[in-house]
């Protein structure tokens, strides 16, 4: 996937086949949107194209980062991906001018596929009605997605945020049609795991939503290859000195140096609650069942 920040350097392609929208979380509904517009591109011997927005328009904490959204977005098979920055400047631009002089004179959309309660343009004055009024003057067809709905529970990112960081991450993985998950670089740490006898990776999420402190059976994603492991979460409450929250993983039968890597820990089950202990020994004899109890998992996956 080509992925363009900004619209400077953006050319025409033949037949692009559009979507637009913040797509926070990559949710089963944005993700049948997505979908539709890759097999509508190939069927017509087009070019998918996605248009998106870095910050969040509302200002709203977002599920994934930019660079873990691309990722995703990618995943699905996209051609083209344009990160628009949504500043001031471009909050004033009017729905109709949106439509007129970027998504047809600069992107050149032939389609356009729309979730119903997206809105852009000032003032949030542009939605889907809006583009199906102005499709004939501009010579682009539209295609409208309803609202998805689980348990008569509409999806969407914000519910799904609450769902994370309320720990209900099974529910969550049922909205997100996938696992829970948060991308991160590896960082150096003080070396604290290795020393208590269980090497972890610590991660720097990149301002991602994350689950409730506790401990974690986790799949760990590194450069295309699924690894197992267990991860933590929290303060580190037996060591009074940590007083920030930090999140590190230890990667079963695994050795490499992966510092600077990028990492994405998938949620599969919590293992327990934060806790403080009494003593480092007593930590380690419960991290040792922890890790005994993650491995059982993994083999009855």
């Amino acid at each position: 996937m080509r992925v363009f920040l900004g619209l400077s350097r953006i050319k025409k392609n033949k037949k692009p086949i559009v979507t637009l929208g913040v797509f926070d979380g990559l949710h089963l509904a944005h993700r049948c949107i997505l979908e539709d517009v890759v097999k509508i591109s190939r069927n017509v011997g087009g070019r998918s194209v996605v248009v998106t927005f870095w910050p969040h328009p509302q200002k709203e904490e977002t599920l994934y980062s930019l660079a873990h959204r691309l990722r995703l977005i990618g995943e699905l098979g996209i051609d083209i991906c344009i990160v628009i920055g949504f500043n001031k400047a471009f909050s004033k631009i009017k729905a109709e001018d949106f439509i007129k002089k970027i998504l047809v004179r600069k992107i050149g959309a032939k389609y356009v596929s729309i979730g119903r309660n997206f809105r852009f343009g000032k003032n949030a004055e542009g939605d889907f009605r809006t583009l199906q009024q102005l499709s004939r003057r501009y010579g682009f067809k539209v295609k409208v997605f309803d609202v998805i709905k689980i348990d008569h529970q509409p999806i969407s990112s914000t519910y799904i945020r609450k769902l994370i960081t309320r720990g209900n991450i099974r529910y969550a993985q049922r909205l997100l049609g996938k696992p829970v998950s948060v991308l991160g670089t590896v960082i150096k740490g003080v070396s604290l795991g290795s020393k208590l006898g269980f090497p972890t990776a610590n991660i720097n999420p990149h301002h991602e939503v994350l689950p409730p402190a506790g401990v974690y059976a986790v799949r760990v994603i590194l450069e295309n290859k699924k690894l197992k492991g267990i991860c933590y979460i929290g303060t580190k409450p037996t060591l009074s000195k940590y007083n920030s929250r930090h999140i590190e993983v230890c990667i079963f039968n695994f050795k490499k140096n992966i510092y600077g890597k990028y990492l994405e820990i998938q949620f599969l089950k919590k293992i327990r609650n934060e806790k403080k202990f009494s003593s480092c020994a007593l930590l380690v004899k419960q991290v040792k069942k922890d890790i005994a109890r993650v491995k059982t998992l993994f083999s009855c996956l």
